[in-house]
């Protein structure tokens, strides 16, 4: 047994057609191979002990290459699950010789890598049903963010071809309810000027009643620069009604998505302490539980933003090449969330202050947002590591 306290360290390799498993002794050696059908239980046989006599209590790991397969171990005794990120487990897999890509060569890459390189895996809590639920509904929703970013794109793209003034005052609005109902209702530059401002402003004071004159008084205007009409408009009319219905149909969606995450969130112990904090939203709660948990697989918070690809990385060669550089890894998912938090920390006082120094210094906007959001990591560690809440006033310096 090793200084780690695990007497068996076991990879699993989740395939459509067979599981495969490896389990290594502290030494490296291998102590058990296995290969299991979908429909039976892989990890229970591969986590087989080796023989002879172990002073004192022991652990044994099992880790695998993504969050579902690491799950479906369930733990026994003193099993602890882990999962391997794919981009680690390909760079792990250079290291080892041979250029072969099975199954097995893949569990005993996780096998090794949960031996060797502990700090590369990441803890999978497989008891907690709310992360699974969240998952799903996390994966879902990003998928519908996509769908409507594409459809605002093509929106956008067929306005600028067929009247680029009415573009210049729709395109950014195109996700807001008001402009998508005056799209379905009258879905073209020629039903938006027979509607008439009567009912255009109808349309926008039920659903924009402070900017709606204001945005109807636009849009006319924008109708009356152009007096010609370009080939591909009639069928471009025709689209434009349906491409509105169909984004105003996933963006209601997503609000349903954003209420089902919250009723989920409500039974976490952890969701609370999260959203104290400013600019943390439902879903920027559901990817940290997601991606970091409780943060117990971190040392410090310095680890942390690593991790997520806020911490700079430097340069430094010689005498010529000096300094700092953003980072361009770290978990992506999890990144993005941080930076849209740090953005909507905006009008916290604490933050803008921060802010506003970063610009003084000389950095560009989404420099200082990247040092923001990082120094926003040190307090979120320090919350999960004590399960505390936001504090209202920031303590004074001494």
């Amino acid at each position: 047994m090793n200084e780690s306290g695990y007497a068996v360290f076991c990879g699993l390799d989740v395939g459509k057609v067979a599981h495969h498993a490896v389990a290594l002794d502290p030494a490296g050696a291998p102590a058990a191979r296995r290969s299991a059908a979908p429909r039976r239980a892989a990890a229970p046989p591969a986590v087989s002990r080796p023989a002879g006599p172990r002073a004192g209590p022991s652990r044994s790991g099992l880790a695998g290459d993504h969050r579902g397969a690491a799950g479906r171990g369930r733990p026994r005794g003193r099993l602890q699950v882990a999962y391997l990120p794919g981009l680690a487990m390909r760079r792990i897999a250079d290291l080892h010789p041979g250029s072969a890509k099975t199954d097995a060569r893949d569990a005993y890459v996780i096998a090794e890598a949960a031996r060797t390189m502990p700090h590369t895996l990441r803890r999978v809590d497989i008891g907690e049903e709310v992360l699974a639920e969240l998952g799903v509904l996390i994966g879902f929703d990003d998928d519908q963010a996509a769908e409507a970013t594409r459809i605002s794109n093509r929106i956008r793209g067929l306005l600028t071809q067929i009247h680029p003034a009415l573009e210049r005052v729709l395109g950014p609005k195109v996700a807001t309810a008001v402009v998508l109902e005056m799209l379905t209702r009258f879905g073209r530059p020629a039903g938006l000027r027979a509607a008439g401002r009567g009912r255009l402003l109808t349309v926008a004071g039920e659903d924009a009643p402070r900017v709606g004159e204001q945005l109807v008084t636009d849009l006319l205007a924008a109708l009356d620069e152009q007096t010609v009409v370009v080939p591909g408009s009639a069928a471009a009319e025709k689209v434009l009604p349906r491409l509105a219905g169909s984004l105003a149909q996933v963006l209601a969606q997503r609000r349903q998505i954003a209420a089902e995450v919250a009723r989920i969130l409500d039974a976490h112990p952890l969701a609370k302490v999260l959203t104290s904090m400013p600019g943390v939203g439902v879903r920027t709660v559901a990817r940290i539980l997601l991606e970091v948990g409780d943060g117990s697989a971190f040392p410090t918070s310095g680890h942390l933003a690593a991790y997520a690809g806020l911490a700079p990385v430097t340069r430094k060669s010689g005498i010529s090449i000096r300094g700092e550089r953003p980072p361009r890894g770290g978990n992506k998912h999890l990144k993005r969330a941080l930076f849209l938090s740090a953005f909507a920390a905006l009008a916290d006082p604490t933050s803008r202050a921060y802010y506003d120094r970063k610009r003084a210094a000389g950095k560009r906007h989404n420099a200082a947002l990247i040092c923001l959001a990082r120094r926003r990591v040190d307090v979120l560690f320090a919350m999960l590591r004590d399960s505390t809440v936001y504090p209202s006033q920031p303590a004074q310096a001494a």
